[in-house]
């Protein structure tokens, strides 16, 4: 019985790390767990007989047994945030060229999606959905003819974030961009506007995206 104590401290002292834990590690100590509490029962017994070997073991056991029972716990949870946590989108509008100009603001939707873990980006409407609350890192970028203005506008709940405008210079190709950390509740939405009287453009070569991810959960 001393040795299957020393094992379950043992165990304690190298679970300090348990977010790294593997599928394997966590059957072990879901084994020791049940093991801990199977020796508490059996030195209960032991101790009302008084023949414990050693003394004060019983209220370790008890302590261990609590401890454990905790970390599972723990785990448990740790587990179900990290799933939560997995959350980045990458996305553009794909080759559509000239997209605008229109008589008001317009959504817009980034259809050829890259990566969307945790699938808080709608690539049908265009809106990122938090599931979580966090700080969350968003980055986008716009090219356009300059023949005519291109307007950018990052949007949170309907309010504008940050935004960029290319002015007309003559009739060459622009880029612009632009990004920003927001603290986000469960259920706000972002999203990109195009403003009205503007035009934006995208080809394969992917140079109009919307992309973010959550930085962490708070």
């Amino acid at each position: 019985m001393f040795y299957s104590i020393l094992y379950l401290l043992l165990f304690v002292l190298f679970s300090c790390n348990c977010s790294s834990m593997s599928e394997a590690q966590k059957e072990e100590k879901t084994a020791l767990t049940n093991r801990s509490e199977s020796l508490l029962v059996e030195c209960g017994a032991a101790w009302n007989q008084q023949s414990c070997l050693i003394t004060g073991l019983c209220p370790l056991l008890a302590e261990l047994s609590t401890t454990l029972q905790s970390l599972k716990a723990s785990i448990d949870q740790g587990q179900f945030r990290r799933k939560e946590d997995k959350v980045a989108f990458a996305a553009t509008l794909g080759p559509i060229g000239n997209l605008g100009p229109f008589n008001t603001d317009i959504t817009l939707v980034y259809k050829d999606v890259f990566v969307n873990e945790g699938s808080a980006y709608n690539p049908t409407t265009g809106i990122f959905t938090a599931f979580v609350k966090g700080v969350y890192f968003f980055t986008f970028s716009g090219h356009n003819r300059s023949s005519q203005p291109m307007g950018l506008r990052l949007l949170k709940n309907g309010q504008q974030m940050i935004t960029v405008y290319n002015h007309p210079q003559g009739d060459r190709y622009e880029t612009a961009s632009n990004s920003i950390s927001l603290t986000l509740e469960k259920g706000d939405q972002v999203y990109m506007r195009l403003r009205e009287n503007t035009w934006v453009f995208d080809n394969v070569n992917d140079h109009t995206s919307f992309s973010g991810h959550l930085l962490f959960s708070l």
